[in-house]
C-alpha cells in the first residue's frame, strides 16, 4: 500500500483554498475564489454506510449480516478487524449529527442496516432499530439536512446467505418487504431514497475476487447476483409506488469510464465490452428495459444470469425512477487483449487512478446517452495517510487537491447542462473500510479509534467554506 497521496497533489497547499503551509485559509469572502458558483440550493452533503460506521453489532436486537461473518474469518480483513464498534455512531449520532450541522451540511446520504430492521431477513421489523433510524432522521431534519436514505450498502443478513443469499431469487422478494417496511415507517420524513448500493461491487468483489462478503469466486454466480440485485432495486421502487409513498427514489451506481489504452481498433472493442459489464450492465436494464446484448453474447446462453430472466423481469427493473446516484473513483484503460493498465497517479487505495476529468465523462455520458434524469454524486473521495499533528490538527492537503478536482470537474458538466443536485465527499467519517480495515482513512473528520473521538480534518474546514460559498 502507498505510503503518501499521489505526487500530483504535492503541491496542495498552496493552490486556492489553502496557504503555503499547508493550513487552510478560513477567512470569509466575497464568493467562491474560483468564481466557479453552483446552481441554487445545490445539496452540498457526505456519505457514510451502516455497517462501516454504525459498531453495536449485538445490540438491540440487531441480527448477524454477512460482513459480521466475512470480518470475523481469520484472514478475511486486514488485521483481522471487524465492524463490531466501527466509529460507534449508533451511541454517538447526535455528536456526529452537530458535526454535520457545523460544516453546514445541506443533505447527508447513509444506509440503513437491513439486520437491524429484521434480524434474519424476514417477518416484522424490529422496532428498537426502526427507532434508531427515526431518532437519526429527526435530528437531521433539526438541523435543517435533508436525509438520503439507502436501503441496502452490502450487509445482507446472514440468514438470507444461508438460505442462497443473492443468488436466490427469493431474497429478491424479501428485500422488497424489508424495503416496504422502512417506507412505512420513516416515508414522511425521508424524501430521497436509494434502493441497492453499487450491485457490481457485491457482484465482482462478492462473487469474482472474493475480497468482500460472502468472499466467493464463482463468475457463473457472480451475473446471476447482478440479475437478482437489479430486480430487488426494481421491486422496491414498486413498493415504494404501491404504498404512496411521496419520496423519490433510484439506484446508486458506480460508474466507472472505460477507455482504449492505445488506438488500436482491438482495444476499442475490448474496451466497449468491458464498459458493458462495468457500466450498461447496471444503466441499461434500468433506463432501457433491456441488458446489453454484447454482455448476454459474451456471457452466453447457457450462463446462470441469461437462464434466469424471466417474463416480466425487466420491465420490473425498469420502473421508473426519480434520480440517478452515481459514484465515481476512478478510470479503466482497457488493452486490446482484455486487460487494463494504468494512466494516472494512484491514492492511497492502488485500485484508485486519479483523473478528475473522468467524472465529467461519466456525469456527461449518463446525461447525453440515457436522458436528463436528475443525478446526484454520492460519493467522491480517497484515503489518505491521515495523522494527528503535534497541534492536535489534521492537515489532509492532497484530500483537498482532490476534491477541489472534482468538483471543477463536475461543475463543467453542470456547465454542460448535467442536471447535478448534490454531491456528496466519501466519508464523513474515517470508518471500516470493508477488507481493508481500518488502515485506510477516507472520512472528513478523523477518529481516534481509541477513544472515539472526532477530530475535523482541514478538508472538513475547507469543505465547510465550500458549502457556505456554494462554490469554489
Amino acid at each position: 500500500m502507498p505510503n503518501s497521496g499521489p505526487a500530483a497533489y504535492a503541491d496542495a497547499g498552496a493552490r486556492p483554498g489553502g496557504t503555503a503551509d499547508g493550513r487552510i485559509d478560513t477567512a470569509s469572502d466575497a464568493g467562491p475564489a474560483g468564481g466557479l458558483r453552483f446552481p441554487p440550493a445545490f445539496g452540498w452533503g457526505a456519505a457514510t454506510s451502516a455497517y462501516q460506521i454504525e459498531g453495536a453489532a449485538k445490540e438491540d436486537g440487531r441480527g448477524e449480516s454477512v460482513w459480521d461473518t466475512f470480518s470475523r474469518t481469520p484472514g478475511r480483513t486486514r488485521n483481522g478487524d471487524t465492524g463490531d464498534v466501527a466509529a460507534d455512531h449508533y451511541h454517538r449520532y447526535a455528536e456526529d449529527l452537530d458535526l454535520m450541522r457545523d460544516l453546514g451540511l445541506r443533505s447527508y446520504r447513509f444506509s440503513i442496516s437491513w439486520p437491524r430492521i429484521q434480524a434474519d431477513g424476514t417477518g416484522p421489523a424490529n422496532q428498537r432499530g426502526l427507532d434508531f433510524y427515526r431518532r437519526l432522521v429527526d435530528g437531521l431534519l433539526e438541523r435543517d439536512i435533508a436525509p438520503m436514505v439507502t436501503l441496502f450498502h452490502w450487509d445482507l443478513p446472514q440468514a438470507l446467505q444461508d438460505t442462497g443469499g443473492w443468488e436466490s431469487r427469493d431474497v429478491a422478494n424479501r428485500f422488497a418487504d424489508y424495503a416496504d417496511l422502512v417506507f412505512r415507517a420513516l416515508g414522511d420524513r425521508v424524501p430521497v431514497w436509494l434502493t441497492i448500493n453499487e450491485p457490481k461491487t457485491v457482484v465482482q468483489n462478492g462473487y469474482l475476487t472474493g475480497h468482500h462478503a460472502p468472499g466467493r469466486q464463482d463468475p457463473d454466480a457472480a451475473y446471476l447476483v447482478a440479475h437478482h440485485l437489479q430486480l430487488a432495486h426494481g421491486l422496491a421502487v414498486r413498493a415504494l409506488r404501491a404504498g404512496g409513498g411521496t419520496g423519490r427514489i433510484g439506484p446508486a451506481f458506480n460508474l466507472h469510464p472505460c477507455y482504449p489504452a492505445d488506438e488500436t481498433p482491438e482495444a476499442a472493442r475490448a474496451a466497449r465490452l468491458y464498459d458493458g459489464y462495468e457500466n450498461r450492465l447496471y444503466l441499461d436494464p434500468v433506463f432501457t428495459g433491456a441488458y446489453p446484448q454484447d454482455v448476454l453474447a459474451d456471457l452466453g446462453p447457457d450462463s446462470r444470469m441469461v437462464r434466469a430472466v424471466r417474463d416480466g423481469d425487466l420491465e420490473v427493473i425498469a420502473a421508473p425512477v426519480d434520480l440517478l446516484a452515481v459514484q465515481y473513483y476512478t478510470p479503466i484503460y482497457v488493452t486490446g487483449d482484455g486487460g487494463t493498465v494504468r494512466r494516472w497517479p494512484t491514492s492511497q487505495a492502488d485500485w484508485q487512478q486519479i483523473h478528475p476529468d473522468g467524472m465529467y465523462d461519466i456525469l456527461t455520458r449518463v446525461t447525453r446517452e440515457y436522458g436528463p434524469v436528475p443525478l446526484t454524486v454520492t460519493e467522491n473521495g480517497l484515503p489518505t495517510p491521515d495523522a494527528l499533528g503535534d497541534d492536535g490538527t489534521v492537515d489532509d492537503v492532497a484530500r483537498i487537491a482532490f476534491l477541489r478536482d472534482h468538483l471543477s470537474a463536475a461543475h463543467r458538466a453542470v456547465t454542460a447542462g448535467v442536471p447535478l443536485e448534490s454531491f456528496h465527499v466519501w466519508s464523513l467519517l474515517d470508518n471500516f473500510e470493508w477488507n481493508e480495515g481500518y488502515d485506510q482513512r477516507w472520512g472528513l473528520v478523523y477518529v481516534d479509534y481509541p477513544t472515539q473521538r472526532r477530530i475535523p480534518k482541514s478538508s472538513a474546514h475547507w469543505y465547510r467554506r465550500v458549502i457556505a460559498d456554494n462554490g469554489l
